[in-house]
């Protein structure tokens, strides 16, 4: 008998509604309270199936006589079809038809004589539910210095990601301070907004679309920051998907990517950021976001996503728990790391996961994820005041009396994706011709591989010690590392693929490789006979063996090893659970 696993939430919450369902779990006895970042929306959701091949399994289980859908196009799809579409929907009662060619997708509400007409249509590969997305932030009780400090960067640094064009795509951005609004900087930076969320205008009301983009991109030269970022000199593409509560849909995000490939040429967008997410419904290969995604990253545009924050999920000890669209194997997918000394230390050695940072191996594919990891604890930065994130955490305002304005401290992967995607602007002002996988190779193989194999971390808010295993599911191929990727010069093959490998199971050993089912004629750089292979990538001990190179020989620990059993045991986690959703509220990392 399945039980339900209660999350417990703030009530400011759950007055705006973010009580969510939990997930049904066979064999668990107790009823499960869970701490952990700010996160609304689906994060597990149904099984493994993906119906009759064609169709989400919860569309075919429906009753209900109309429901939003996503179509996702074939690759061959053409203006034919889609002329012949668009007449088989208004034949069929159809509504609201969108369609966006460029990311691959359209949108629409189907009745279920249509929906049966669309399952015909050969261009079509696959029909799914449009699904509610969310971000990821939480409330935070310390101080992080600015972002340029952290990474090793000084305010002498060449490059800042100027001429760079960054889609945000998220709760909105406000012109704020640090964007340029007055004076010398009378001329904004956000070069673009557009609002595809359910209320209306391109200002962020939730205040987390902010946050986000001053991380990435404000300037001290605007307003005598407390918290510059890592690339001030980016321009930023406003793409608003999330409303005044953080929710969004993935029509809306499909729609905005779908907007940032058309604008790719006008504004030079080279790098989007999603720190949003929602459930791994089925395979990548399906997942509408992940298409459209994968759309934007072959149109040459570098994708950063955040990884997820349920890395405190007792069922799987964090492992398993990483988001969509992060669990697509072409992107750059970013988990959140710590500073013990809340932001003051001045060396990274003594740097950990934090405890809420979602692991691997994606659920379904067994992706390899996330790829690397970056600062996204308790940060400071702008944001909008008043926002729905300021209201109900005031106590995470920040003034600063030589300051004109206030300032959020947040934690979360969301934070910590930014970073990555700063990183990746400063990469491409260096070297234009970078391609998006080119970018992925260079940031993992120099990230710092210095983490110990095991951390523990004390969250003061529940008084529970975490600890946790720093292997590969847990921080990739390291801890980025800005400096040793703007001095490196070594790059792949333009048409080589960076795509994060799959684990498999073995012998009873889990081990890696570059080949998907659902996947031929990919280039793979991951290899023993090229100089990105073996443990330049991973390090010597992020899979706790000591023969840590590419190949049959990469083995993740044994059956005894910690997370074997929960993703590959007798109590897998898919198959079983249901809708698993949580809003929760955080202290961040002490």
């Amino acid at each position: 008998v399945s039980e339900w696993h209660m999350i417990l939430q703030n009530n400011s919450l759950a007055s705006l509604g973010f009580w969510l369902s939990a997930c049904l779990y066979s064999g668990m006895k107790r009823m499960i309270m869970l701490l952990g970042t700010l996160l609304a929306g689906t994060l597990f959701a149904g099984n493994s199936a993906s119906g009759d091949g064609g169709i989400s399994p919860d569309l075919l289980a429906s009753t209900a006589p109309e429901a939003d859908i996503i179509l996702v196009y074939a690759d061959n799809d053409d203006d034919t079809s889609r002329r012949g579409r668009e007449d088989k929907v208004r034949a069929h009662g159809g509504k609201n038809y969108r369609h966006f060619q460029r990311a691959g997708a359209g949108a629409l509400r189907a009745n279920r004589a249509l929906l049966e007409e669309l399952r015909k249509d050969s261009k079509i590969r696959f029909i799914a539910p449009d699904r509610k997305i969310s971000a990821y932030a939480g409330s935070a009780s310390y101080d992080q210095p600015e972002v340029r400090t952290v990474l090793g960067l000084s305010s002498s640094t060449t490059q800042t990601g100027a001429g760079v064009g960054v889609a945000v795509i998220d709760s909105g951005v406000n012109k704020l301070a640090g964007f340029g609004t007055s004076g010398a900087c009378s001329t904004s930076r956000v070069v673009y907004s557009e609002n595809f969320a359910s209320d209306s205008g391109t200002n962020d009301l939730y205040g987390h679309g902010s946050h986000v983009a001053s991380i990435l991109g404000s300037s001290a030269a605007c307003d005598a920051t407390y918290s510059t970022s890592a690339a001030p000199g980016v321009k930023i593409i406003n793409l608003r998907v999330l409303n005044a509560f953080g929710i969004g849909s993935d029509s809306g995000v499909i729609a905005a990517i779908d907007r940032a490939i058309a604008l790719q040429s006008t504004y030079n967008i080279k790098v989007m950021n999603l720190s949003l997410g929602r459930a791994v419904s089925g395979t990548f290969t399906n997942d509408p976001l992940c298409q459209a995604a994968e759309r934007a990253w072959k149109a040459g545009i570098v994708v950063v996503v955040a990884a997820g924050n349920l890395g405190r999920y007792p069922g799987t000890n964090g492992y398993a728990t990483i988001a969509s669209p992060a669990n697509d194997p072409f992107l750059i997918t970013v988990g959140a790391v710590r500073d013990p000394s809340n932001g003051l230390g001045t060396s990274r050695t003594d740097d950990t996961i934090t405890s809420y940072s979602s692991k691997g191996p994606t659920m379904l594919d067994h992706v390899v994820k996330p790829d690397l990891v970056a600062p996204g604890n308790l940060m400071i930065a702008r944001t909008v005041f008043p926002s729905t994130l300021t209201n109900l955490f005031p106590g995470n305002v920040k003034q600063f009396e030589d300051i004109n304005g206030n300032y959020f401290k947040l934690s979360g992967t969301s934070m910590a994706a930014p970073v990555v995607a700063a990183a990746a602007a400063l990469l491409i002002q260096k070297d234009s011709s970078l391609t998006p996988d080119q970018v992925k190779a260079r940031l993992m193989k120099t990230a710092w591989k210095g983490m110990a194999a095991t951390a523990s971390v004390y969250d003061s808010l529940t008084n529970t010690n975490f600890n946790i295993q720093q292997d590969l599911f847990t921080v990739g191929a390291g801890y980025l590392d800005v400096q040793a990727a703007l001095a490196s010069t070594e790059k792949i093959g333009s048409t080589q693929s960076a795509i994060s490998p799959r684990a498999v199971v073995q012998n009873g050993h889990v081990v890696l490789t570059k080949s998907y089912p659902n996947l031929t004629g990919l280039n793979v750089i991951w290899g023993t006979n090229v100089i990105w292979g073996e443990n330049v990538i991973w390090g010597n001990n992020v899979l706790l063996a000591n023969n840590v190179i590419w190949g049959e020989n990469v083995i993740w620990g044994t059956n005894v090893s910690s997370g074997y059993n929960v993703i590959w045991g007798d109590n897998v986690i898919w198959g079983d659970c249901n809708a698993f959703s949580v809003a929760l509220t955080a202290s961040g990392d002490n």
